[in-house]
């Protein structure tokens, strides 16, 4: 007789939510347990079949594998037990398909290489505009030097066909009701294993070193970006192909500029004098030459002045962003006393006139007509 479904067994679309089936278990689960139904064996069997249900549907790993295969991902091992697959193992479908194809889920189709390696360098924004060349430290695996990779101690490098695959590079394994195909794990897919393994390397055709490797940063990286060197990375041993090095840069805050993007963004503070009577400011560039910006009189607090393709560069493109010039006026303290009597004579002349500071005088305008406004 054929089994049952579990979703309908447990009465809940296949659709359903965790919390859908919850609730579906408890009630039936009551209605069917054996203290309420003592002696009855159809009662008992239904509530079997309702915990199995519930066992293998509230676990997402298990109820995808259901949802794919039905009761066949189960009939091997019962009771909710996949067929050679441990779903307590903690890792998810991705375990699954490592223990189905030798693989995990991310790397299907991929061929075998050796461990990636992750670095991490720091440069200057300067360096990051021009581009730069930095030296590396790298801890790997590098092909040994006394077997050229062979793994084996021999002059002829013989080797003897595995007896685990007999040759193929591959075993099978019957599992449910299909057969699975993976990397013979003895001789790693090569169909041969060492008769005399190389003393140094122990047969594995890699050894730990650390080498110096020098790494291009093109010009107008960013910060956080990844630099991948194909084939960098770990030496993968026998007919496996190195592993990848990724590199990557942060970028040091400059003293003066601001990164955005292209562009480039620079804080100037002017003396109170430079914002009223207006005057030329020499600035640096990251490109380390100066540029002349023109202060008009009566700059104010926040204004900007955009210098045109004086920024950062474009990373594969000849291109450059702007710079901009944010100034700040300043007001001068710990005043001498020449200064605070001219001060004093130019807050008089101002006071006779409201063309000097318009915003100034506009804004408490504008605040003596609400206070008489409001006493109307």
């Amino acid at each position: 007789m054929a089994k049952q479904d579990f979703y309908t067994t447990l009465g809940v679309a296949k659709d359903g939510s965790a919390d859908d089936l919850k609730k579906a278990y408890r009630k039936l689960a009551m209605q069917y347990h054996p203290d309420r139904n003592p002696g009855n064996k159809e009662a008992e069997a239904k509530f079997k079949d309702l915990s199995e249900a519930y066992d293998v549907l509230k676990d997402d790993q298990k109820r995808a594998a259901y949802d794919r295969f039905g009761h066949a991902a189960f009939e091997q091992g019962g009771g909710g037990q996949s067929a050679g697959f441990d779903f307590n193992a903690g890792g998810g479908l991705g375990d699954i398909f490592e223990q189905m194809f030798g693989q995990t889920a991310g790397n299907r189709g991929r061929a075998r290489q050796g461990n990636d390696i992750q670095q991490a360098v720091e440069i200057t924004l300067e360096e990051a505009f021009a581009g730069t060349k930095t030296t590396l430290r790298v801890p790997t695996r590098v092909s040994c030097e006394a077997c050229s990779g062979s793994g084996s101690a021999d002059a002829n490098k013989e080797a003897a066909t595995c007896g685990t695959c007999r040759g193929a590079g591959k075993v099978r394994a019957q599992q449910g009701f299909f057969t699975i195909e993976r990397t013979c794990p003895t001789c790693n897919g090569q169909g041969r294993t060492i008769r005399n393994p190389c003393r140094i390397c122990r047969g594995v055709g890699t050894v730990q070193r650390e080498r110096s490797l020098q790494v291009s940063v093109p010009a107008g990286v960013d910060d956080g970006t990844r630099i991948r060197l194909t084939g960098e990375g770990e030496a993968g041993g026998q007919g496996v192909r190195p592993g990848d090095l990724y590199v990557h840069v942060s970028v040091r805050q400059h003293e003066f500029f601001q990164r955005e993007g292209a562009h480039i963004l620079m804080r100037v503070p002017l003396r109170m004098t430079q914002a009223a009577l207006g005057g030329d400011v020499e600035v640096p560039v990251i490109d380390g030459t100066k540029a002349k910006v023109k202060i008009p009189a009566g700059t104010q607090t926040g204004q900007q002045f955009r210098l045109r393709g004086k920024g950062f560069s474009v990373i594969r493109n000849p291109a450059r962003g702007d710079m901009v010039i944010e100034v700040m006026v300043e007001t001068p303290q710990s005043l001498t006393s020449k200064q605070r009597d001219l001060l004093e004579q130019f807050e008089a002349e101002g006071l006779k006139s409201a063309k000097g500071s318009p915003e100034h005088e506009g804004f408490f305008a504008r605040m003596k007509e609400f206070f008489d406004g409001g006493r109307g």
